[in-house]
């Protein structure tokens, strides 16, 4: 042996032999393969948690705190790198020809190093999130709002706007408002000088009732961009939450166009420009596509109904919507190749075939990251994924292959110094976890199903939604009070069309400016994975047993937590026995599933040959009137379209001939689309009194939408389908011009609610919406008031309430009185007299805040009710 020359120790591991492996394999770089790179790095994950638990505790803080969390923290950390440096020179350490550490000084040097920079990270976290919390506190607006002064001020929009979902309250949906984040530059109150400040502020527009289709189109609120200076006057009110990341509301009520003193930045109105040419291209798409596509490309939500919305959250979809990292993978991965096979081999993807450097393909995809942080908003995800391929793209462009892990603990920390109010976003949580799924857990899932002869491309899509479903489905549950069974099944249905959608619309996106008829087909191109993924989404929604409810608190996250690690180790052990994975399978499917004739026989609901039910929708109206087999006409359909749909799924509802809407009140109405979803529906029937205007402009969309007709009842028309017979009572027929009318029209739409006097195989009911005593009276006296006696069921008039005409109790006599209301309404609904009189004329009441959805069966003798 030659003198100076090592034996390595028998014990050596394989991390030791690697370098050698590398040089052994002749390239530069070493030969690709990834477990040659050692074994993960962690050590930046521990400051990077520590730093992200600060900012999230000390935002609020009282700066005293802050002062002290961090001075204590950097007198440790340098305490500990002088115990260190004290150390090493002790030992010689670092002189040449000296002694060599051995493993117990490398024991005790290591962690103390680790520690000190734990510590001062938390140190700098506290620093920077006492300094953004300062932000919110300092300056004039904290002060104006609490005293809720009506100021002008100069604003900068920091944010796309956005217009509020449809919200009902009571019988009306809340006014549509834009809302838009924005910074206060200057402000001046009432008898207050001008003063220059920088303050966060949500503004609030008040556009209307309208439509959320047509404001999109008139309100001009809605094309301003990010860097626009508006001059605004407006009332300050204090934020509405302690905790929020900005200092006040400002809300505007004057509807005109804004007052623009600083138009936005060159980047910000050539993104516009990008965003409104891909809203262009997909102008001819089908609704679905149309709406979708620039959700999946840029973030561009604006079109997105409430219902697809709904649909998306509760297959958790709805991270398709947010764009992320996998948006940008999908962009840089045409650039270096597929993220997995650049682990093994740079060298791949568009660039070496365009003859690019190794630094210029770097530089190139850096590039790429800032115009996609630009286009679609710094939005947590985005950033979060932008500052990760940073990391990535330096250690491509130094030529060092590098973990993923160490990329994404270097940008959680990055992100949470630069804007500690991420540190209490949900949206960034998510983004995190599923990241931190995909690189950790996902492959040994995935390695785990290929030993078991999975094919590999699915075994690694099937690993990848499981894996992102497991850590993030508690998070997701805190948010939704709700845990969908169907996600990873959806989610891995969506990932096959994800990158086709996303990939054809940035190039629809990129060429829209320049050849738009270009743009257009490659939108329309990109229009069928798009509608595929809303197909899966709303299919997936439409399932019964789709989710169930779940405590929404951090102790539900807690204990879904408990219950997904119980269901991975019984699933490990239950994968060696085929036939119970089968099994299991089976029943799982069956339960989410839920065919009716199972479900009739295991829950009793719908009972057999029922001919009334009264859905269970909350502060509304929702009826269905047995039809035939899986047919039935519907009256009425609640405020929420996911509880009408819900109810219809379980009584088996495919087809319907009829749906009548009593009045145009919106806990009616609103629920409209659940009953047309994925339904046969003959033709849709209102009241004539066309108030309040907007819900009927609502119904008038949706009917067209699905080219459903829309007609008027009046009293005297008589319909059947089947056993099933009725008559119109109400409202009468307007008076014809010249001469003078059976009834005056009705002055308010509840007076004008469509009645009907039904008859199915000898039961009679009488639905009398939400008729008024005027027009209850005024119903008595008309020809169809002696038709109303002795009937066996009465949908009890306006949920109950204390407005009822004594008479038509009288007349009516119930033997059965069903009232629909809410569980702690705020109208007290139902009236204790209401209630008290029903039972004095002999009747039966019942109502679904206490008793749930309400089912009549039989007739004569047999007639009864059953509870759902």
């Amino acid at each position: 042996m030659r003198r100076g020359a090592v034996t390595p120790p028998e014990d050596v591991t394989a991390d030791h032999v690697r370098p050698a492996v590398h040089a052994a394999s002749g390239t530069r770089l070493g030969a690709a393969h990834p477990r040659q790179e050692g074994p993960t790095d962690l050590r930046l994950v521990p400051p990077a948690l520590a730093a992200w638990a600060t900012a999230a505790l000390t935002l609020d803080a009282p700066p005293d705190r802050v002062a002290g969390v961090t001075v204590v923290c950097l007198v440790l950390a340098g305490v500990l790198l002088l115990m260190r440096r004290r150390h090493g020179a002790a030992g010689g350490g670092g002189r040449v020809g000296g002694p060599v550490p051995g493993p117990v000084a490398v024991r005790l040097t290591w962690p103390r190093v680790s520690v000190a920079a734990v510590l001062l990270c938390v140190a700098a976290a506290a620093a920077s999130a006492g300094l953004h919390g300062a932000d919110l506190r300092r300056g004039p607006v904290p002060g104006l709002a609490r005293e809720y002064a009506t100021v002008t001020a100069e604003v900068e929009v920091t944010s796309d706007p956005r217009l509020t979902r449809p919200r009902v309250r009571g019988d009306r949906v809340a006014p549509t408002s834009v809302l838009i984040n924005a910074d206060v530059r200057r402000v001046e109150g009432a008898g207050r000088p001008a003063v220059v400040t920088r303050a966060p502020v949500l503004v609030i527009v008040d556009v209307g009732a309208r439509g959320a289709g047509e404001e999109r189109g008139r309100s001009p609120w809605l094309g301003l961009l990010p860097s626009t200076r508006l001059r605004v006057s407006a009332r300050l009110a204090p934020a509405m939450g302690d905790g929020d990341r900005i200092t006040a509301v400002l809300r505007v009520r004057d509807r005109a166009a804004p007052e623009v003193v600083g138009e936005p930045t060159g980047a910000q109105r050539f993104a516009g420009r990008l965003r409104a040419g891909l809203r262009e291209a997909t102008d001819g798409l089908p609704a679905d596509a149309r709406a979708l596509l620039p959700g999946l490309v840029v973030g561009d939500t604006s079109r997105i109904t409430p219902e697809l919305d709904e649909a998306f959250k509760e297959t958790d979809l709805a991270h398709t919507l947010a764009v992320s990292g996998s948006n940008l993978t999908i962009i840089l991965a045409l650039l270096i190749g597929p993220p997995g096979r650049a682990q093994l081999v740079e060298r791949r993807g568009l660039a070496p075939r365009l003859g690019l450097s190794l630094r210029t393909t770097a530089l190139l995809g850096g590039v790429l990251t800032l115009a996609f942080v630009v286009v679609c908003r710094p939005d947590p995800s985005v950033l979060r994924a932008a500052a990760c391929g940073a990391v990535v793209l330096l250690a491509l462009a130094t030529g060092r292959r590098r973990s993923l892990i160490p990329a994404l603990a270097t940008a959680v920390l990055l992100l949470v110094l630069y804007d500690p109010w991420l540190a209490r976003s949900y949206g960034f949580l998510l983004s995190v976890l599923a990241t931190g799924a995909l690189l950790t857990i996902a492959p040994r899932w995935s390695a785990a199903l290929r030993r078991r002869r999975v094919p590999p491309r699915l075994a690694e899509a099937l690993a990848a939604a499981a894996a992102a479903q497991a850590l993030c489905a508690p998070v997701v549950a805190v948010l939704s009070a709700r845990v969908s069974l169907v996600a990873v099944p959806c989610n891995l249905f969506a990932e096959f069309a994800i990158a086709p959608a996303t990939v054809l619309g940035f190039a629809a996106l990129a060429t829209a400016p320049v050849a738009m008829p270009v743009a257009k087909a490659l939108a329309w191109g990109a229009s069928w994975p798009a509608g595929w993924i809303a197909d899966v989404a709303r299919t997936g929604a439409a399932l019964p047993g789709g989710g169930v409810d779940w405590p929404g608190s951090w102790t539900g996250a807690a204990l879904l937590a408990v219950v997904t690690v119980v269901v991975l180790l019984v699933g490990r052990r239950l994968l060696r026995h085929p036939w119970w994975c089968a099994v299991c399978a089976v029943l799982v499917a069956l339960a989410v599933v839920q065919p009716p004739p199972l479900t009739r026989v295991i829950t009793g609901w719908p009972p057999p040959g029922w001919r009334f039910v009264m859905c269970d929708v909350g502060q509304g109206d929702a009826t269905v009137l047995a039809a035939g087999d899986g047919t039935g006409v519907v009256v009425d359909a609640g405020p929420d379209p996911r509880l009408v749909d819900r109810c219809l799924r379980t009584l088996g509802i495919t087809r319907i001939p009829l749906v009548v809407l009593t009045h145009f009140h919106a806990d009616h109405v609103a629920g409209l689309p659940g009953v047309l979803r994925g339904r046969e529906v003959g033709a849709i029937e209102t009241t004539g009194f066309e108030e309040p205007v907007d819900q009927v402009e609502f119904v008038r969309r949706e009917a067209a939408a699905r080219g459903v007709p829309a007609t008027r009842a009046v009293a005297g028309e008589e319909r059947r389908t089947g056993a099933l017979s009725w008559q119109v009572v109400w409202p009468p027929p307007p008076p014809m011009p010249g001469r003078l009318g059976p009834a005056p029209e009705p002055e308010e739409p509840n007076d004008a609610s469509v009645t009907l006097l039904v008859r199915s195989a000898g039961l009679r009911l009488l639905l009398l919406g939400d008729l008024e005593p005027p027009a209850q009276r005024a119903l008595l006296r008309s020809p169809a008031g002696a038709l109303l006696g002795g009937v066996d069921v009465l949908k009890v008039a306006h949920h109950g309430s204390a407005y009822q005409d004594p008479d038509l109790i009288r007349r009516a006599a119930p033997r059965l009185a069903l009232i629909s209301c809410g569980e702690d309404n705020s109208y007290g609904h139902p009236a204790p007299s209401t209630v008290a009189a029903l039972r004095a004329q002999g009747a039966v009441v019942l109502r679904t805040d206490r008793d749930g959805a309400l089912a009549v069966v039989g007739a004569g003798s047999r007639l009864r009710v059953a509870g759902d």
